[in-house]
């Protein structure tokens, strides 16, 4: 069949034919000329000149590149139908809107079109798994409305319950929670979640050190699922919190600490002692101040890296501008290092396929899912993206291809998008998709919040006045706790 042919839905095999592998293993394989057969849901051999099975797909993958599906640990995806409202946000401004002001006008109804457009953007992009950061889960419907709407899109999720209105102490202790994680969160092998919606728990440390946090790790731990956490967070969250998790020992393999941007060095220490990984989001920490992009001091401790894009209510929640944003940060840093003591930096340490890793393998590592997905190799879950684009001057020649990923692709060059072995985008076109319902969902929400802000205040709200009184020393309103230590003033940054 041609690569025009009907969508595999019945699981007809599928072989990428005469691309650019870039398998993303331990080794960083590269093939320059391969193909790629899948069969149900898994990959089934890796090589060239691969024979096409009775029946199967073939798509023509010469001239593009073969990669696995991109893995974004952090996204806010409820927050997705304001996409672009907050561009000129400050993270103090973020705050007040959110926090303090307007994030409880979300009815579920919104959380639902905010994560339906979120959905289908990533996997347009070329997201195969996606982290739900769903920390606006005032009610269990939100909750509900939230696992609605990723459960309508063919995409990996792990969704992450949070509320930023209440104390996770109290939301995570509550029986509708519960009843909640019964009723949607799938079992496979005897532990929340399975293959297409894991499960973490979301939220924040504050410092108080009265630790009440511990209440709900101590439920995390019960249900056996990870925590996921903003750490290192100017003016949020700071080594306090790094310092009680782990004097209380909840940090662990399955904690991944978002940011990680303002700690010290004994904190680094401590997360890579226990095994976490972090959530790099540098379009957004260059842009709002959480700190200065943290791979470079990830890095130096061996600090696993996964990437994310944290919201597009600021950003452009594409896996190629997190890489690029990664990369270009890692690099002004490390030139900026050297010219402080007079040096200059004649060779990089930051490589473009390491920067595609953590895009992929380092994503699935975070999670725990690297046995089953994060590369292409023989084996594992078919997530599989073809990045190719003949009407594009920027798509060859191809020399460097992990380069080329990073710094000459983008989003529109997503050709293909396979995940778990079904094409859900194919020709740069989304398989499957109503757009224009996902359209109307959000003009609704977009009308709704318009509405209840009125005309003046959804003006003034791209950029809002802060008053003194809401420069937070902790932003979190489900908390009397209270510490200047969380704007130390940084200097240079962290030292070594």
């Amino acid at each position: 069949m041609s690569s025009e042919a009907a969508s595999n839905g019945t699981g007809a095999p599928v072989l990428f034919k005469n691309g650019i592998v870039l398998t993303m293993d331990k080794q960083h394989s590269v093939l320059t000329r391969g193909d790629v057969l899948v069969l149900g849901d898994t990959i089934a051999a890796i090589g060239p000149d691969l024979e096409a099975p009775e029946h199967a797909r073939v798509i023509d993958a010469e001239g593009g590149m073969i990669t696995p599906g991109f893995i974004d640990t952090h996204r806010h995806m409820w927050q997705t139908a304001m996409r672009g409202y907050g561009a000129d946000w400050t993270l103090t401004q973020y705050f007040v809107w959110n926090y303090l002001e307007h994030g409880k006008k979300f009815r579920p109804e919104d959380i639902y079109a905010g994560n339906l457009l979120s959905a289908v953007e990533a996997i347009d992009s070329g997201v195969t798994t996606s982290v739900d950061w769903s920390h606006g889960l005032s009610t269990v419907d939100h909750a509900d409305a939230a696992v609605d709407a990723l459960q309508e899109v063919a995409g990996r999720f792990v969704f992450a319950y949070g509320n930023i209105h209440a104390g996770p102490w109290e939301w995570s202790a509550s029986p509708e929670f519960r009843d909640f994680v019964e009723r949607r969160i799938p079992r496979s092998g005897g532990q929340l979640g399975d293959d297409m919606l894991g499960f973490q728990m979301a939220f924040d440390v504050t410092g108080d050190p009265e630790f009440p946090e511990k209440k709900a790790f101590e439920v995390a731990r019960e249900l056996g699922v990870g925590v996921t956490t903003h750490a290192g967070v100017w003016g949020a969250t700071n080594d306090d919190g790094i310092r009680l998790m782990h004097e209380h020992g909840f940090m662990d393999e399955k904690t991944v600490y978002v940011h990680a941007a303002t700690l010290n060095q004994d904190s680094y220490q401590r997360i890579a002692a226990t095994g976490g990984a972090a959530s790099v989001s540098a379009e957004s920490e260059s842009s709002c101040g959480q700190g200065y992009p943290s791979s470079w001091q990830l890095r130096k401790h061996g600090i696993p890296v996964s990437l994310s894009v944290d919201t597009s209510v600021w950003w452009s929640a594409d896996p190629f501008a997190a890489m690029r944003s990664t990369l270009s940060s890692d690099r002004a840093r490390e030139h900026f290092e050297h010219h402080a003591t007079g040096e200059t930096c004649t060779n990089l340490g930051l490589r473009a396929d390491q920067v595609v890793g953590w895009a992929t393998h380092g994503g699935a590592e975070a999670l725990g899912m690297e046995d089953s997905i994060g590369s292409l190799e023989v084996g594992k879950k078919a997530d599989i993206v073809l990045i190719k684009n003949d009407d594009s001057p920027a798509m060859f020649p191809i020399l460097n291809p992990h380069g080329h990923v990073v710094f000459q692709a983008q989003r529109g060059d997503v050709h293909t998008v396979m995940v778990n072995g079904r094409i859900v985008k194919h020709a740069h076109k989304l398989v499957d998709v109503d757009l224009a319902k996902v359209r109307r969902t959000v003009e609704a929400t977009v009308e709704h919040i318009a509405a209840e802000l009125g005309q003046a205040e959804w003006e003034a709200g791209m950029s809002p006045e802060v008053p003194e009184t809401k420069i937070l020393d902790n932003p979190y309103t489900y908390t009397e706790y209270r510490t200047e230590k969380t704007h130390t003033a940084q200097g240079r940054g962290p030292e070594a």
